[in-house]
Formats: C-alpha cells, sequence, structure tokens
C-alpha cells in the first residue's frame, strides 16, 4: 500500500498536547506515515475496553491480548487492498457489494461468498451486507460438523467407536476449542496421540518375535509380579548366607538375636505397623538352602507360596527349597523380560491401559478420524473466506473510531461519545463520574494508578447477589471526599445500562477541586476544635463519675459504720479565685477584640475588606496553591498504563476539563421548590457567641501577626 508523505494532517489540541484527528479513508490509508510519537497509544489491551469484542479479536493478530500500531497498520493495509475506495471504512456503515475490490483472487472469492450469504439470508437483493448478517450467517456455519477450522469435535460422526476414540485423544493430549465453541481435537493433536499408538504397539509386539522376553508364556506377567514381591528379601537372605561362610561369627549378627525379639515382643505382631516384617526371611548359615515351606518367616509365607506356584515349580520344577543356583537361574530367566519391561516408552497415552490400546491400535479407526479432519480442511478456503468477510464488515463499522481511540482519544477529550477504556458510570455521594475503568488486580493496579494524581475509588461490583463480580476504579474530580468513606455503597451502570451495587474497598487520596482545598482548613480547624471539646467533655464527665462513686462509696462506708457523712464547708476563696480567673479570661478577650476593633477603625473603609481578604488568604491560600499545582498535574497515562495500556502522551486532565469528568446533583431548571423546612433546627443564640468567639480569636490572632510584623 502507497502512503502520502505529504498528506496534510489535521490536528486538535486537548488534554494539553495536540492529538491527530483523523476523518476519512484518506487519513487512514495514510496513517503509517504519521510519525509514532504523536500517537496517544501504542498498545491497548483486549479485554477491559468497550469496544466490538469480535473486531478486536481481528485485530490481535498474534492473539497476545494486546493490539500494537503494527496490527493496527496491517489491519489497514489488508482493509483498503481489498476495497476499491478507502473511504467506505469512514462510512461506519456496512459494506457495499460494489466497494469490493474483485481484481484480486481474494476479491473475487469474498464477493462470491458475500452475494451467497445474503442469499443464505434471504437478501438476494440486498447491495450492502452488515456485520450483523455476517454474524447470522457465521453462527449457522460454525455450528455444523464441518467448519473450515481443521478442528473436528466427537459430533463430526455418528460412529460410537470413533467418537470413543476421539474423546480419548482429548483426554489424553488435551483439546483445542472449535469455532462452535466446543472442545476438539487437530490434525497436530491426531498426529500426536497415534505416533505415540505406533510406539507403543512397536513395543507391546517385541515379545511376538523373541519368546526369551516371555519365559513362563502368557503366565509371565503374573510370575513377575510374584517374583518382585520377594526378589529384595531373597536376595537379602542368599547375602547373608555368604557372610557366614566368609566368617563363622557373623552368624551372631545376621540372624536375629533374643534382644531383637525382645524389643517388639510386647507389640501387636499382627498389625501392620509391627516391624517384625523386616526380619531375614529365614535363618541364615554357610552354604544354606532356602526352604520354600518350613522354616520361613510367617509373614512372608504367603508370597513364597506365590513364587513357588508361578516361577519355582514351572521354571525347576517342585521343589522344598532353593539354593543359590536356583536362584540365579530363576533371576537369569527373567532378566530379558525385566529389561524389556524397562524399555516401555513414556508417552501420553499410559492412562489408557495396555487393552484399550491394542484394540485402537488393531482398528481402523485412525483412518476414520483423518478422513474427517480431511473433510473439515477441504472447506477452509470456503469459510475461510465468509471470516473475512465479517472481517471487513467490522472494519468499515468500527475500525476508523477505533482508530481515534488509539491513535488519539477524540471522543473522551470532545466529550461527544465515551472512549474505548470509559466502563460505565459511578453514581456516588450525589455526584456521577464518567472516567471510570476496570480494573484486572487492584492491588497492582494502585502502585502505578496513584501516580495519576487523581482522586480514585475503587469498588467491587456485584449483580446478581454477586454471581457477576468485577472491580473499578472510579476518578471523582468535583466535590469534596467528606463523606468517601470505605464501605460505602453506590451504583455502577456500565456501557450497555446493567446496574451493579458498588462497594468502595479502597481509596487513593489526592486533591479533588479549588473549592475542597479552600474550605479543607476551616474544616480541619472545626474538626480539630470538636475533638479538643469532645476529649475534654469526655474527661470531665470521667473526672464528675469517678468524684460520684467516691461519694457514694463514703456514704456507704458511713452508713455501714454508724457515721453521720462529713460536712464540707464553702470555700469562698476557692470559688472567689474560680471567678477572678473567668473574669480575666472575658477581659482578656474583650481587650483583644476592642484592640481589633480599634485597629479596624484607624483603617480607610477600603482596607476593610483588604484586611478580610488577606485573613483568608492567610488561612485558605496555602492549601489552595498546593492543590492548583496538583490538579494541573493531574494525567490520564498512569491510569491506563495500569490497565495495560501503553499511553504514549501526557494526557492531562486540567481543572475546567475535571469538572465536566464529575457532575453534582442539581435542582432541573423551572421546579417548584417548597423552602419551608418542618424539622429546620432553630437558631439559638449560644450558636452566634461561639461563632463571635471564634471569629475575635482569629482577628486577634491576625492582629497581633500584623503588629509583630
Amino acid at each position: 500500500m502507497s502512503t502520502n508523505n505529504s498528506h496534510r494532517w489535521k490536528f486538535f489540541r486537548a488534554g494539553g498536547f495536540e492529538q491527530v484527528w483523523l476523518e476519512n479513508g484518506e487519513d487512514l490509508q495514510n496513517l503509517r506515515s504519521l510519525d509514532q510519537k504523536l500517537w496517544v497509544a501504542l498498545s491497548c489491551p483486549v479485554q477491559g475496553v468497550e469496544f466490538d469484542r469480535k473486531a478486536l479479536e481481528f485485530l490481535d493478530t498474534d492473539r497476545d491480548g494486546h493490539v500494537r500500531v503494527p496490527e493496527v497498520l496491517a489491519a489497514i493495509d489488508w482493509a483498503t487492498a481489498l476495497l476499491k475506495d478507502p473511504a467506505v471504512l469512514a462510512s461506519g456503515k456496512g459494506l457495499p457489494l460494489s466497494a469490493i475490490d474483485d481484481a484480486s483472487e481474494e476479491g473475487k472469492m469474498l464477493l462470491k461468498n458475500a452475494r451467497r450469504m445474503l442469499m443464505t439470508l434471504g437478501k438476494g437483493d440486498a447491495d450492502v451486507i452488515s456485520a450483523e448478517d455476517t454474524a447470522l450467517v457465521e453462527e449457522a456455519l460454525f455450528k455444523k460438523r464441518f467448519n473450515g477450522d481443521g478442528i473436528i469435535t466427537v459430533d463430526a460422526t455418528d460412529d460410537e467407536q470413533v467418537r470413543a476414540v476421539i474423546k480419548d485423544i482429548i483426554a489424553c493430549a488435551g483439546s483445542e476449542k472449535d469455532r462452535s465453541g466446543a472442545p476438539g481435537i487437530s490434525r497436530k493433536l491426531f498426529e500426536r496421540f497415534f505416533a505415540d499408538v505406533r510406539v507403543f504397539d512397536e513395543w507391546s509386539r517385541k515379545p511376538e518375535q523373541d519368546a526369551a522376553l516371555l519365559p513362563l508364556g502368557a503366565g509371565t506377567s503374573d510370575a513377575a509380579a510374584a517374583l518382585a514381591a520377594v526378589r529384595a528379601k531373597i536376595d537379602d537372605y542368599f547375602l547373608r548366607c555368604e557372610l557366614t561362610e566368609y566368617d563363622g561369627r557373623s552368624s551372631l549378627t545376621v540372624n536375629p538375636t533374643p534382644e531383637d525379639y525382645r524389643a517388639f515382643v510386647l507389640q501387636n505382631l499382627a498389625s501392620g505397623q509391627s516391624p517384625v516384617a523386616s526380619l531375614p526371611l529365614a535363618v541364615a548359615g554357610p552354604g544354606k538352602a532356602l526352604p520354600l515351606c518350613e522354616g520361613l518367616h510367617p509373614a512372608w509365607k504367603a508370597a513364597m507360596e506365590s513364587l513357588r506356584g508361578a516361577v519355582i515349580t514351572p521354571l525347576l520344577g517342585a521343589r522344598e527349597a532353593i539354593t543359590r543356583n536356583d536362584w540365579d537361574k530363576v533371576t537369569a530367566a527373567f532378566g530379558p523380560h525385566s529389561a524389556w519391561l524397562a524399555s516401555r516408552p513414556k508417552t501420553m497415552i499410559e492412562s489408557l491401559g495396555e487393552a484399550r490400546l491394542r484394540a485402537i491400535s488393531s482398528s481402523p479407526v485412525q483412518d476414520e478420524i483423518g478422513r474427517l479432519l480431511a473433510m473439515d480442511e477441504e472447506v477452509a478456503e470456503e469459510v475461510d473466506s465468509i471470516v473475512s468477510i465479517d472481517r471487513l464488515a467490522r472494519y468499515c463499522r468500527e475500525l476508523l473510531p477505533f482508530v481515534n481511540n488509539f491513535t488519539s482519544f477524540r471522543d473522551f477529550y470532545t466529550r461527544k461519545g465515551k472512549a474505548m477504556f470509559q466502563a460505565g458510570t459511578l453514581y456516588l455521594d450525589g455526584r456521577s463520574c464518567d472516567l471510570c475503568v476496570k480494573v484486572p488486580a487492584m492491588d497492582s493496579h494502585i502502585v502505578l494508578a496513584q501516580l495519576s494524581r487523581l482522586f480514585l475509588i475503587y469498588c467491587v461490583c456485584r449483580r446478581r447477589g454477586g454471581a457477576e463480580t468485577m472491580t473499578i476504579a472510579a476518578a471523582m474530580t468535583t466535590g469534596d471526599s467528606d463523606q468517601l468513606i470505605i464501605g460505602r455503597n453506590g451504583v455502577f451502570y456500565d456501557r450497555d445500562g446493567r446496574d451493579w451495587d458498588a462497594t468502595i474497598v479502597k481509596i487513593i487520596d489526592h486533591p479533588i477541586s479549588m473549592r475542597q482545598a479552600f474550605w479543607a482548613p476551616y474544616k480541619r480547624i472545626s474538626r480539630m476544635i470538636g475533638e479538643q471539646i469532645q476529649k475534654l467533655a469526655a474527661s470531665r464527665s470521667k473526672s464528675q463519675e469517678d468524684r460520684a462513686a467516691e461519694k457514694v462509696a463514703d456514704l456507704a462506708k458511713n452508713a455501714e459504720s454508724g457515721k453521720a457523712p462529713a460536712q464540707t464547708a464553702f470555700d469562698v476563696g476557692k470559688f472567689a479565685g474560680i471567678f477572678a480567673a473567668i473574669g480575666l479570661a472575658i477581659g482578656a478577650i474583650g481587650t483583644a477584640v476592642a484592640s481589633i476593633m480599634t485597629g479596624l477603625l484607624r483603617l480607610a473603609w477600603w482596607q476593610v475588606p483588604l484586611v478580610f481578604a488577606g485573613l483568608i488568604l492567610a488561612v485558605s491560600g496555602m492549601s489552595m496553591i498546593v492543590a492548583w499545582f496538583k490538579l494541573r498535574q493531574r494525567n490520564l497515562g498512569p491510569l491506563l498504563d495500569a490497565g495495560g495500556w501503553a499511553v504514549n502522551a501526557r494526557a492531562k486532565i486540567n481543572i475546567p476539563f475535571g469538572a465536566q469528568l464529575t457532575s453534582s446533583a442539581k435542582i432541573p431548571e423551572g421546579s417548584d421548590r417548597q423552602l419551608f423546612d418542618p424539622f429546620k433546627e432553630k437558631k439559638r443564640a449560644s450558636r452566634y457567641i461561639l461563632a463571635g468567639v471564634v471569629l475575635a480569636i482569629l482577628l486577634a490572632a491576625f492582629y497581633y501577626y500584623l503588629r509583630g510584623r
């Protein structure tokens, strides 16, 4: 595809940076020539974004869960190569049949199958095929036994024997998802399975070529099992005998001593946990044969009887005992068989068992499954063409909106629609938050998202009693955070209009608005004063309670002893001191207020508002300055990067734009309002007195501050 390096681009400024504005097919066709440094995003996840799911799957050609720049450009190249005019990609509608370029073989096939699809739907006269049309045809096509994906399911045949083997392949080799959504097998799994079957078949047929591998014929397997059960014990016995031949003194140690028996004689010898079974098979001696009947360890008699009947008698004849040479002959006879068993191939089909594997290898089912796979592969080209029509139809409708949400965040910043990353709207605390994103893993999301400088509310959303859950992060960009606490509930509406119960589980605290910053100092002072008053009141109340309890206890003691309660004399001096202290405090406050008023009266009338403005600035100014700088640093990038995006720009959310992302409750214009509140609290003089005292203190502090300067 050719591109025009001199193509005239259109840009708009939003979020503090320039963003490209794509309007037509020519813009898309020349997108390859646009410097990637000007793209707002370089990658976006397939999951967690609100966009046509099928279109995203088509764009994600490597199936890694992300759509990247090369994949976007490849999609544009593919689509424009099949269209006579790339302007169709900007229509936002279906695919006109007349727009398909049938100059190539692929184009001819697409046009042919598009007409066939419309005929199937009863729209033979239509000249436009939409994504909804292709979806209906695909749904019916993919449910067929052979849908061209190279995968067959158990429903591909009615032959029960073949169906059973397909199930065996799935159980041993795994499965791949058919276009219908059902598990099935591909040619790769089929060939792997039967390759293992052939290896096992070759191994299992070796005894037919070498009789030494089955020294006892059909009874060899049972005999080998009986031999394996006691082989280590018999080897141990003959080694003990050889030690006594080497040194006669060893007979005292290789055989059990009275102390050995005494160690466990009080235990239950019939118990499976008893150590008695660890004793030698028989009493060892120089050149002594191993008895097969009498003189054997009681715990091993049954196993030795099996060995005698299955191995010794068929190989050596009837025996009451065997020598070391006899034993060597037995083990040598089973040597090739043991080596053959050890060479058993390790394959994925072990779980099926020898009988089932022999039945599969001797049946014609392999050829039948191969034929079914070939039938599915025969229709692959036609089905792929139908899928390509669906892909092209979806690109005509979705490609330009996607690219405008990828190369720029046009929908987000123009506020004419919702961006792909906006999951819905959260209603909470009399406000609605439009900037809500889905969160795949909250703990890892928080680490990066907090760098966005946004006030974020993480909510767990549930539907249908918790059967459906998801986690979102909502940005609160206006108002205050006084009532935003963990555990508070709200309602989240997703892009499909479904409502979810939302519960706050985590809050990332950052400045929300300048109004919040202005009132924050006053709220902190008010909260501090309230807390101190509560502490003082609680302390005084506790003191009074303790004093009252002491008096009650004293009265009780006096009553028991018959004494009259002691009378406390009225201390005039004490109360005089209290009243003097109160008067002194009131006088100091009055003096401060008088000084402030005197200072204010000396000022010109126009200076008085400046004094009050300076007082307000001294209290709220620094808070507002800090908030202003932080609010200007709010950046959408870290919030999206935390969800898997690769944002390539400093996508800022300034104060005016943030005010649009969160809306507060407003009474509709023209509404009738009844302002009388029957439960309105009555105004009390004490409130005005308290407010006057607080104001006087603040004015005094400011006066002395100016005086000190």
